[in-house]
């Protein structure tokens, strides 16, 4: 994170204050809003770790709102910034544990809605989602410590398993 925007979280207006201490209402107020489940999303499941790739994901976050969530998660120790190594001058991001952590979440919020919703996932996936959470979220794990960043799912067709 830059050193501006760093010290703009420092200081005392943007301190986290919560509404209450309800574990649903804190991890609400850091990742609740759509985009940043959808940047976890990316990064988690479509493989993605550039700006550029986040702001053309087909789902229109305006530049302004991508780089405030990014920002936000990371600040909040969601992800992280690396420099690429083949460029730079150019950013990937990446998930911390603490990030990886929300898989699990993820995966939920994924089958519920499919199963509840018209997605356009394919049934045949996301009926099978169930029965393979473990192994699914194994995989999801594995890739993210191996720095494996193929996506499972590539213009919206599981690649996995």
């Amino acid at each position: 994170m830059c050193p501006a925007v760093l010290q703009k979280f420092k200081s005392k207006q943007l301190k986290p204050r919560h509404r209450s201490g309800c574990p649903v209402s804190v991890s609400l107020e850091i990742f609740g809003d759509r985009w940043s489940l959808l940047i976890v999303r990316d990064l988690m499941i479509r493989g993605y770790r550039t700006f550029k790739e986040f702001a053309e994901s087909g789902e229109d976050v305006a530049t302004n709102i991508l780089a405030d969530r990014l920002e936000k998660l990371e600040f909040t120790g969601i992800i992280t910034t690396e420099v690429d190594e083949a460029d730079r001058r150019r950013v990937n991001y990446r998930l911390t544990q603490k990030g990886i952590d929300l898989a699990p979440v993820l995966l939920e919020l994924l089958i519920w809605g499919a199963r509840h919703e018209n997605t356009e996932a394919p049934c045949a996936v996301i009926e099978k989602m169930p029965q393979n959470r473990e192994a699914l979220l194994d995989e999801v794990r594995r890739r993210w410590r191996e720095r494996d960043s193929r996506p499972l799912q590539i213009d919206g067709r599981w690649v996995w398993p």
